[in-house]
């Protein structure tokens, strides 16, 4: 019997071809009127995933 992908993490993880994990940070979307130019052009870019974290996720994502 297979296991059921954990539908919560493929919807706010990519995992790319390499088995990098990307996610994008919250706080990205709203209420950035006060921000500085750097600050924004920031927030626009996703980030990596690294550390124990990551092994986490790659196991609940790829369940088959």
């Amino acid at each position: 019997m297979t296991l059921k992908t954990n539908k919560s993490i493929t919807k706010r993880f990519k995992i790319t071809k390499n088995k990098k994990v990307l996610f994008r940070p919250s706080h990205q979307d709203h209420f950035n009127a006060k921000d500085s130019g750097n600050i924004t052009r920031r927030k626009r870019k996703t980030k990596i995933l690294k550390g124990t974290i990551r092994k986490t996720i790659l196991k609940l994502a790829s369940r088959t």
